[in-house]
């Protein structure tokens, strides 16, 4: 069985990581969504709320499972037999942060390989940041998060 780990922080998922999870879902027979437990961002939801809106937006994949960890993403993936990471991929200026994690994650476990992945070109831009930007704004989020991310944001915002 493979599996692949999706980690990131997740504050909150978006339409781009459902795109990426979704064709990387169809690639794999597992793939687990890691929510990073770093105490050193300031997060807008908890780890747990995180988690369930993941588990919210991914509902219709079947083999999909979300977890949360503050440990090395390598590390993780070893101790749940994973082989590769997925990371998505927006722009050129994404790419220097990737491969500096790719290459350190090599460094500590060459077994695990990373892949990086573009979203569908109509979420190219958007980021989680940006999205909690425009929601706390009272823009119109709709076409790039699911109704139950937005719903959250909406009541995070009021």
């Amino acid at each position: 069985m493979k599996t692949i780990i999706y980690p990131g922080t997740f504050d909150p998922i978006h339409n781009g990581h459902i795109n990426i999870a979704e064709r990387a879902a169809t690639l794999f027979d597992k793939l687990i969504f890691v929510v990073a437990d770093n105490d050193q961002k300031s997060s807008m939801f908890t780890v747990k709320e995180r988690i369930i809106m993941i588990e919210r937006a991914t509902e219709h994949i079947n083999n999909i499972t979300v977890n949360s960890t503050s440990d090395l993403i390598v590390n993780f993936a070893k101790r749940k037999k994973a082989v590769a990471l997925i990371r998505g991929l927006r722009h050129v200026s994404d790419l220097e942060f990737e491969f500096q994690m790719a290459l350190m994650n090599f460094h500590l476990n060459p077994e695990i390989v990373t892949l990086l992945m573009m979203p569908d070109e109509k979420y190219i831009h958007i980021n989680s940041t940006v999205i909690k930007n425009v929601s706390r704004l009272h823009g119109d989020i709709s076409i790039y998060v699911p109704k139950s991310v937005e719903e959250c944001l909406n009541n995070k915002n009021k």
